[in-house]
């Protein structure tokens, strides 16, 4: 992970590897919008004023190139239907309205502005209408917004940063299927379906790159693996290639939409991420229970992990 200080002394956080790179957390002491207004995009697609993330109003901001904002904004709505369809958001913390800010560099983001809106602002950077990647970062990105990382308190660190971009990028890689099946079966642009292949080829790329040989087999207990690989893990920043065999765990786990309702009982406690995994499971059971998740998904992993 880079880390430096930003204007007004806040931290700016990177971590990235290729086409993976994921994620970074920005803070800023204060918020300005420049380039092209906003387009409100969640408005043209007929969604309902915001009570949930599911129905938050969405807003484009910044240099989309040759990707015509109309577009990206019809495939990131699709991309967040599919992702939360049927799953119960039971934060109490979620956000009144979501922008999409695209950069011309630099890693898909968190924004963690300061002018104390409810805004959640994610940042992310892809070529002239490259769809899959763009539905693949924002995926991230909204995995993050769902475990209630976007408000100016929410900067990671160690040592459990990892398990929450193992839970985000499985939830994304979760989403790219099903924006694949939607996509094949009522395209958002009219005789597009065969691109659905092309989001299905993608997603088995993107998970292709977390396969090592000598990771434990899908679905064997993980805890010799963890202990062997947890130093790794928790100075690992952001998200990494050695989270690999947690992200496909989780990924599994996610088939049951009862554990991905569970990632928004995360980050509901002082400290976040700074406390050791084992604490962050109990106070994710415990803040599961008090928003009536059903705690599921932090049981499965301590005992795949052989933490309790």
């Amino acid at each position: 992970m880079v880390s430096r200080e930003a204007p007004g002394g806040h931290v700016l956080s990177a971590a990235g590897r290729g086409m993976l790179t994921r994620r970074r957390f920005i803070g800023f002491a204060a918020l300005a919008l420049s380039g092209p207004s906003l387009l409100h995009a969640a408005r043209a697609a007929g969604q309902p004023a915001s009570d949930s993330l599911l129905s938050a109003p969405l807003e484009l901001t910044g240099n989309w190139g040759e990707s015509p904002p109309g577009a990206a904004a019809i495939v990131i709505a699709r991309m967040r239907e599919v992702s939360l369809a049927k799953v119960r958001l039971l934060s109490d913390r979620q956000p009144d309205r979501i922008r999409i800010d695209a950069h011309p560099s630099g890693p898909p983001a968190i924004w963690l502005h300061f002018d104390h809106s409810r805004t959640a602002w994610i940042i992310v950077d892809i070529g002239g209408r490259d769809w899959c990647k763009l539905a693949y970062q924002f995926g991230h990105e909204l995995g993050h917004v769902l475990a209630n990382s976007w408000g100016p308190e929410a900067k990671p660190g160690p040592p459990t940063q990892w398990l929450e971009e193992s839970l985000v990028e499985a939830f994304s890689i979760r989403g790219l299927g099903l924006l694949s099946e939607s996509w094949a079966t009522n395209p958002p642009f009219a005789g597009d379906a065969p691109f659905a292949k092309a989001i299905t080829d993608y997603r088995a790329n993107v998970i292709a790159g977390y396969v090592k040989p000598d990771d434990p087999k899908p679905g064997a207990e993980m805890g010799a693996w963890f202990r062997k690989t947890r130093a790794a893990l928790e100075n690992a920043g952001g998200l990494a290639p050695v989270e690999g065999p947690v992200i496909q765990a989780i990924l599994r786990e996610f088939e049951d939409r009862a554990c991905v309702e569970d990632v928004g009982a995360l980050n509901r406690w002082p400290g976040r991420s700074s406390v050791p995994v084992e604490e962050y499971l109990r106070l994710w059971k415990v803040s599961c229970a008090e928003i009536g998740a059903s705690g599921r998904l932090p049981v499965r992993l301590q005992n795949l992990l052989r933490l309790g």
